[in-house]
């Protein structure tokens, strides 16, 4: 298993990975299958190329199983901040612990921006195993979004957490 940053020659793969997320888990993305479905690879190759956004993807041979984002804020008074989006861990590869080799690649990423102090992130609620990690991390919840997403007719919970560096 290799875990890297994602670039734009990556975009297929991410596009495919990402899509697969979107139909597999709903309720773990602020984004919809529907939304996302006819974007093109130039868009998907564009979030790849952000100065403050970092995608991690982890490999086995050359097909990507998982990917985890960070994303650095930029306004002055909340570069201290940092927060992870989009980790996606295909099914068939849950359990082996690509989450969490994911989740140390963002958090020594944001190390590596010497002004990131602390890295917040979303998870449902419900996510037990996903909450597991991130609590084994280090993050702490310090708060619930009630009925933060709504899919079809069905609301999900989020928890807030926060990983001090």
């Amino acid at each position: 298993m290799e875990i890297r940053l994602l670039t734009a020659a990556d975009a297929a793969v991410y596009r495919q990975l990402r899509l697969e997320g979107l139909q597999m888990n709903p309720e773990a993305f602020g984004s919809s299958f529907e939304e996302e479905k006819d974007m093109g690879l130039a868009l998907f190759a564009s979030r790849l190329e952000g100065q403050e956004s970092f995608t991690f993807g982890a490999f086995e041979q050359n097909d990507l199983l998982g990917v985890a984002t960070l994303v650095q804020e930029n306004k002055m008074k909340l570069k201290h901040k940092a927060n992870i989006f989009a980790v996606y861990v295909s099914p068939k590869k849950r359990g082996l612990g690509l989450g969490k080799h994911l989740m140390l690649a963002v958090i020594n990423q944001a190390k590596v921006l010497a002004v990131v102090e602390q890295i917040n992130l979303t998870v449902v609620s419900s996510n037990d195993s996903a909450k597991g990690l991130y609590k084994s991390l280090g993050f702490q919840v310090f708060g619930t979004e009630k009925r933060a997403l709504k899919i079809g007719q069905q609301y999900v919970d989020e928890d807030y957490m926060v990983l001090y560096i």
